[in-house]
């Protein structure tokens, strides 16, 4: 039966592991507010970087955009800070969480999560990469050319400042989570909750499952969800080829650690059976009349 006192004993108690958690929850908020206050001192550059994919729509100095409501722009500039902040403040917050972790895992654990600890920043950068150099562009170019004469009425683009920033952050965020997963399907295959096998069998609701997501965290434009549902297509088939090889890698390894162990087992019985029969040579059983 557990004793109180044996819980007590413990060398790391609860109480440890939560205060931990707090100063880890406590220097992320830090690195947060920090990256986010030099952001807001650069919040202009950083506006011009998110406006430049809607300023290529726009034919040469026509492009425009407007704010309703005195307080918006302030706000806006506030949103910016704040994105660019979490933006660069992802790698702190990374290592406060594998900080905490790691002490848990043992050396072969933290060899095998290491990799995606790494790969997460590269894909949500990639997925990031790919919405602003590519989709908004082209999506932009062709929201915006719904412009023109309409039965005598000229139509034209006044897209407003928050709207705007809030569809430039879903792109981003959209493409950036998209891409992780890879990292996603990894992890419950290494966790073994989903094989390889399983997920080539249930391929056609797994397409059809990204062309949903694609469909549900884009924007209602048919050019923006193939642009997400296609990579993201090409990333689950290239996760499957990299599963391949790691379960073989891992087949590998448990059949050399199982012969080795058979080796050991058995060099084991050989000296115990050699120490067995030196101890009976030296101590012949003596016979009783």
């Amino acid at each position: 039966m557990i004793q109180i006192r044996d819980i007590d004993e413990t060398q790391a108690p609860l109480l440890d592991h939560l205060i931990e958690l707090r100063t880890r929850l406590l220097r992320c908020v830090y690195a947060l507010a920090l990256t986010s206050a030099i952001s807001y001192y650069f919040v202009d550059a950083i506006l011009a970087i998110l406006v430049h994919p809607l300023s290529l729509a726009f034919p040469a100095g026509h492009g425009r955009l407007i704010y309703t409501k005195l307080y918006s722009a302030f706000f806006v500039n506030l949103k910016v800070a704040l994105f660019s902040g979490f933006l660069l403040s992802f790698p702190v917050v990374a290592n406060q969480l594998w900080a905490f972790v790691a002490p848990g895992l043992y050396a072969r654990e933290k060899r095998a999560f290491l990799p995606f600890l790494i790969a997460t920043p590269i894909l949500f950068g990639m997925g990031a990469s790919l919405a602003y150099f590519v989709v908004m562009p082209t999506a932009f170019k062709w929201f915006v050319g719904f412009q023109g004469n309409k039965g005598g009425l000229q139509l034209e683009a006044l897209p407003g400042i928050e709207e705007y920033l809030a569809l430039v952050m879903q792109f981003i965020l959209a493409f950036g989570v998209s891409f992780l997963l890879p990292v996603l399907l990894m992890l419950l295959n290494r966790a073994g909750i989903v094989s390889r096998d399983a997920l080539v069998k249930a391929r056609r609701y797994v397409i059809v499952g990204i062309v949903a997501l694609a469909a549900l965290i884009t924007p209602p434009d048919v050019v923006s969800q193939l642009m997400l549902a296609i990579p993201l297509l090409i990333l689950f088939e290239g996760t499957l080829i990299v599963m391949r090889f790691v379960e073989k890698a891992d087949a590998e390894e448990k059949a050399r650690l199982a012969a080795e162990e058979a080796a050991a087992e058995a060099a084991q019985a050989a000296a115990d059976a050699a120490a067995a029969a030196q101890q009976t040579s030296g101590n012949p059983t003596q016979l009783l009349p």
